[in-house]
């Protein structure tokens, strides 16, 4: 068990080999287990840094509304730490609008990012203020079902053993830390600052993604020149989880393309 102090919060991490970096970050209403699959099928010659965003995980979730600015100073904080500049930033849902916060602010910290099932503006405020209110009366099991036909493909949904995992993940989650993550969702909308910028970015998406559709991510990714973008098929908003091998092999083809491992 990895901790720091960061921004006033203890950051649960996780950082193994000593190659190039890649950080990790999860999404709403998951840990860094999320990337375990995909990671165990990663190349030789990585350093591999995945963190529980603040409200999530062993990390400590402090009450009241949460900021994007918050999440991606977190980001920045653990980077700096770690002294891993230069780093790919592999980030999923929220995880991904914190990737493109982090090339916004400290551009000299990424080399590359992915954009995995986010988009620079996700739902609405309106929305989300709909989703908290529930969580806030009624817990995350309240709303478990809804989360769990977005999160995975129908194939996935139908076997009840590997679905248990992810609803006691999602239902253990602090109520503090989903509506505060929540919140700095609700009110970020990064169209103006992504279509800024110009690191090499690879945008994925799962066929039957049930909160950021194929389309949306597309649109997203498509606001940065030069961006390409994958689609994963019989995948929902976790691809890394339903097809980890898929994940894997073109996030290893995104690493070879910008140099950070050796093609083979």
């Amino acid at each position: 068990m990895q901790m720091v102090e960061l921004n006033g919060i203890n950051v649960h991490y996780s950082d193994q080999g000593s190659g190039v970096p890649v950080v990790f970050a999860n999404s709403l209403g998951t840990d860094f287990r999320l990337w375990d699959q995909v990671v165990a099928l990663l190349p030789d010659g990585l350093r591999v840094i995945r963190y529980d965003m603040r409200g999530h995980g062993l990390t400590d979730a402090p009450e009241g509304d949460y900021f994007m600015g918050d999440l991606v100073a977190d980001a920045a904080a653990l980077v700096d730490h770690l002294g891993a500049k230069g780093c790919v930033f592999v980030g999923l849902s929220i995880g991904g609008m914190v990737a493109q916060g982090l090339a916004a602010e400290r551009p000299d910290l990424l080399r590359a990012m992915v954009l995995s099932n986010t988009a620079a503006k996700i739902w609405t405020p309106a929305k989300w203020a709909e989703r908290i209110a529930v969580v806030q009366n009624d817990g995350l099991p309240a709303l478990a079902d809804g989360i769990l036909e977005r999160w995975f493909a129908r194939q996935f949904l139908a076997d009840k053993s590997k679905l248990a995992g992810w609803r006691n993940m999602l239902g253990r989650m602090p109520t503090a830390g989903y509506c505060g993550c929540a919140a700095a969702i609700a009110e970020t909308d990064l169209f103006d600052s992504t279509a800024r910028l110009s690191l090499p970015t690879l945008g994925i998406a799962g066929t039957e993604d049930g909160s950021t559709p194929p389309d949306v991510v597309r649109e997203t990714t498509e606001l940065i020149t030069g961006a390409r973008f994958h689609l994963i098929r019989k995948a929902g908003h976790l691809p890394c989880v339903e097809q980890p091998e898929a994940f894997a092999a073109v996030l290893t083809g995104f690493l070879q393309e910008v140099g950070h491992v050796r093609s083979l």
